[in-house]
């Protein structure tokens, strides 16, 4: 019999990227998700990057694969979110992916009382009710408003009660690395090859000794670098 609680389907998945991020370009894209985004690089979290592609009212096939493929999504709600179709549609194909696989959802109040993201009130909701009257299904407008609600209802970090971006975005940071970490074990214990990585990797490292040792580890895009540093990481982390 399949599994079918999520949290079995997100395990036994093959993600690509760690984070989607779901914005409003105009609102973030070059403040706070550019800040977002590199302190995820340094901490070996990847994320998915839309290279500033240009946005329609649908989704592009291919970015439904990058959310299906990752394993938290970032939604960061801002006065511009409800403006774009395109934003909306991401945010139901977050929703599906979290409730077919288990995909893990942090939301990001920005400049915003996360009860207007909720409600659908205040300026977010006025911006709503514009996007709203562009579409003409009825069915969609309330699969949007659902969506909304749900996410919203996810503790989240709200902006306006972080004495400054750099903390919140410290700790948006570490929250998704928690959540990484806590899956990770489980995610990896059927990986083809990864004992003979760790092993090889161990014994460069010469854990037994007291000296401190670094280790490189180089290759093509996507051999899987990342993932042989994270499970090490974890095994090591529990000895700390």
């Amino acid at each position: 019999m399949a599994p079918s609680s999520s949290s079995s389907s997100s395990s036994s998945r093959n993600w690509v990227y760690d984070v989607f991020p779901s914005f409003s370009g105009e609102d973030v894209r070059v403040t706070f998700l550019s800040h977002l985004l590199k302190e995820l690089d340094r901490k070996l979290i990847s994320a998915f990057k839309d290279n500033e592609i240009e946005r329609s009212r649908s989704l592009d096939p291919d970015l439904k694969l990058a959310i299906k493929d990752s394993r938290v999504a970032v939604v960061v709600f801002s006065k511009n979110y409800p403006s774009s179709s395109w934003c909306l549609n991401e945010l139901l194909e977050i929703v599906k992916c979290k409730e077919e696989f288990g995909q893990m959802v942090i939301p990001v109040f920005y400049g915003l009382d996360p009860s207007h993201v909720r409600k659908q009130t205040g300026e977010f909701g006025k911006i709503f009710e514009e996007t709203c009257k562009k579409k003409a299904e009825e069915e969609v407008q309330i699969r949007w408003r659902r969506a909304l609600t749900d996410v919203a209802n996810i503790l989240g970090y709200h902006s306006v009660k972080w004495g400054n971006e750099a903390t919140m975005i410290e700790a948006i940071a570490n929250d998704v690395l928690g959540k990484l970490l806590l899956t990770l074990s489980n995610d990896f214990e059927n990986l083809v090859g990864i004992e003979d990585h760790i092993a090889q990797m161990s014994a460069l490292l010469r854990l037994e000794s007291e000296e401190v040792r670094m280790v490189g580890i180089s290759g093509f895009s996507g051999i899987g670098k990342t993932t042989i540093a994270r499970v090490l990481f974890n095994r090591l982390s529990r000895h700390v």
